[in-house]
């Protein structure tokens, strides 16, 4: 085997033809090979093609493949030598000379005869040589400019010359591919089938002069390699050109991966890519897509006409201006539509798109993705047909009881006013004394279930937006003082003491009287129904530039912190085991908030928990 300087060696020839001492020399009907240095055959005639036994040329194959004899390493020495041939097993006698020419190159000439006139054979080296080179350049450095890994093997791979390319893609020096053939190299899973490709170049029955074979090798660090490799046979040898793919096998399989993880992502999103040439007709699918619009894609092509057909007339020119508009203001673009697939079913389709422009930029393409929303946007509109059934609904009983507000009050003010006109005995004494404890269960009753539904009328009133303020101007301070005075009865009942601060008497406010009236009550009603027994509440009003503040502090059971941000919502109430003793409907926060934000104010609560509670109402002095 040889590198590209024994190539060099056998391309160029190794007598000047325009030498003086230079004659043609006859040729000879003898059997005769010329051997390079190396041990290579580089010449043959035919009757020592036939004295071997065979019937092509064996040029580029090894001596020692072809006569047996131990040379001990070394290629044989000048004289007559009994061999043994290796394919007909015939023990002859051959003449062996050492020849060295004028450039002093060294072969080793083989006859069938005894030569003894030594020019005779320069002479025949000269001529067989120059035959076979005369015509030929030196082509090594276009072997080593190539990117490709190139070898020429004998028929059953054994080395004869690489490049430099080779060695450095499986990483063997020449010594080492001495020991070697080219199947050597290939991977154990994929061994057999290339060698039975390889050889079968050389096989008279399946003799093929090129093939192409691609497979995994093996380098000397014992990494994989893809090569590509064609090889041709010539003669007994066989040329053959390796270009190493694992760097575009391993990227293909990378893009392998990442088209399949974006083919599951689009099926998991139900979203499909595609591409339209402007001024063409057919628009590029992916695989999703077609499997959105319901369609098969060797049976379908997506076209302009073929699209639009399954597209909602009602859209279908909607998308075409959308489009237009893109190519005018070359800008990103979506919209929504609706396509009948062939099954009939009805799809709700998103595409979202944008332009591809050229080098100058004009658009030529529009691209994009188009997405099924379907489910999406029947659970919209499932979603707005029940939040309009609930708020009609909701806006039916507000309205039903705001309207109801003078029904309900009435009776109960009746049974009421009688209730306490029988416990006062003003039209005279009741025969039994049992009776006026009955009559008071009644009156007291009829107190608390009016308070149940004024709280429920007031909040419905509000909700259905016919709470109306009358504003007046009016001292808020004597208001506040009221407020505490009417709440003084039931803070005595529970031992607990109110007590009033106020930074002067005179504090005006324009504002609606019994609004605010009714926000102190229900703080105050909160702050004595939730405070400790012999307790304190503190109601405090403070004036400052432009805004009133009215405080209502107690040293109750406090509100978790849980249920701070939902405790003025209508009808909520920081249940705990400890707080369901107590009565109410709920909605004194949610009224108090709702009547200060009319006022154009704000509530605003703190309380921790087994501490107590701090109720803040901020209201402006005036009313824009």
């Amino acid at each position: 085997m040889s590198n590209q300087n024994t190539a060099q060696e056998k391309n160029a020839s190794p007598f000047d033809a325009t030498s003086p001492n230079y004659t043609v020399a006859s040729s000879s009907d003898d059997a005769r090979a010329i051997v390079s240095a190396t041990g290579t055959i580089i010449f043959t005639n035919e009757n020592f093609n036939n004295l071997c036994g065979e019937v092509t040329s064996l040029e580029g194959t090894p001596l020692t493949d072809i006569i047996d004899i131990n040379f001990d390493g070394h290629l044989p020495a000048e004289g007559q030598q009994q061999v043994m041939l290796i394919k007909n097993h015939q023990i002859i006698s051959l003449q062996f000379d050492w020849i060295n020419t004028q450039n002093n190159q060294n072969f080793l000439v083989i006859s069938a005869e005894q030569v003894t006139a030594r020019e005779k054979l320069k002479q025949f080296i000269d001529e067989k040589i120059r035959e076979k080179y005369q015509n030929n350049i030196d082509t090594s450095p276009f072997i080593d400019l190539s990117f490709d890994a190139l070898c020429i093997t004998s028929t059953n791979g054994n080395f004869i010359h690489v490049n430099q390319n080779f060695i450095d893609l499986f990483g063997y020096n020449l010594e080492e591919l001495d020991s070697k053939n080219l199947v050597d190299l290939v991977h154990p899973e994929y061994r057999i089938e290339f060698r039975n490709i390889f050889y079968g170049l050389s096989q008279t029955d399946t003799r093929q002069h090129q093939v192409a074979l691609d497979s995994y090798f093996l380098n000397s660090d014992g990494e994989a390699l893809w090569v590509e490799w064609n090889h041709k046979i010539i003669g007994n040898k066989i040329y053959s050109s390796g270009r190493n793919l694992t760097p575009l096998k391993t990227y293909k399989e990378s893009l392998d991966r990442q088209q399949r993880k974006l083919n599951e992502a689009e099926a998991i999103g139900h979203i499909g890519q595609w591409h339209w040439k402007v001024g063409g007709e057919r628009i590029e699918f992916s695989d999703q897509l077609y499997q959105i619009f319901g369609v098969k894609k060797e049976e379908f092509e997506a076209t302009l006409d073929s699209v639009n057909k399954m597209i909602d007339r009602r859209d279908a020119d909607r998308m075409t201006q959308v489009f237009q508009r893109a190519i005018i203001e070359q800008n990103d673009y979506d919209i929504d539509f609706r396509i009948t697939r062939p099954d009939g079913e009805t799809r709700y389709i998103r595409c979202e798109g944008r332009c591809e422009t050229d080098m100058e930029d004009d658009v030529i393409a529009l691209y994009g993705i188009m997405q099924d929303v379907t489910e999406t946007m029947q659970r919209e509109i499932d979603l707005r047909q029940a939040k309009d059934s609930v708020e009609r609904a909701y806006s039916a009983k507000s309205q039903f009881l705001a309207n109801m507000s003078h029904e309900l009050r009435t009776p109960l003010n009746a049974v009421i006013g009688f209730s306490e006109m029988m416990e006062r005995q003003l039209l005279g004494p009741i025969g039994n004394e049992k009776y006026l404890e009955y009559i008071k269960g009644i009156r007291e009753s009829g107190e608390h279930l009016l308070d149940l539904i004024s709280d429920i009328l007031d909040m419905s009133k509000i909700e259905a937006g016919k709470y109306e303020l009358h504003l007046e101007e009016f001292n808020i301070s004597k208001v506040i003082r009221l407020a505490a005075h009417m709440m003084e009865g039931r803070a005595l009942d529970a031992n607990i003491k109110i007590e009033i601060h106020c930074d002067q008497e005179e504090i005006k406010i324009v504002a609606d009287r019994r609004a605010v009236m009714q926000m102190t009550l229900n703080l105050l009603s909160n702050a004595v129904k939730f405070s400790k027994q012999n307790g304190f509440v503190n109601l405090s009003l403070k004036e400052s530039d432009n805004f009133i503040t009215v405080i209502v502090e107690d040293q109750g059971i406090g509100i978790p912190a849980n249920k701070l941000a939902n405790i003025t919502m209508p009808f909520e109430q920081a249940e705990t085991d400890y707080t369901r003793e107590y009565e109410g409907s709920g909605l004194g926060l949610s009224i108090t908030k709702e009547l200060a934000e009319l006022h154009g104010g704000q509530l605003d609560i703190k309380s921790t928990w087994n501490v107590g509670t701090k109720v803040t109402i901020k209201l402006p002095k005036t009313q824009k």
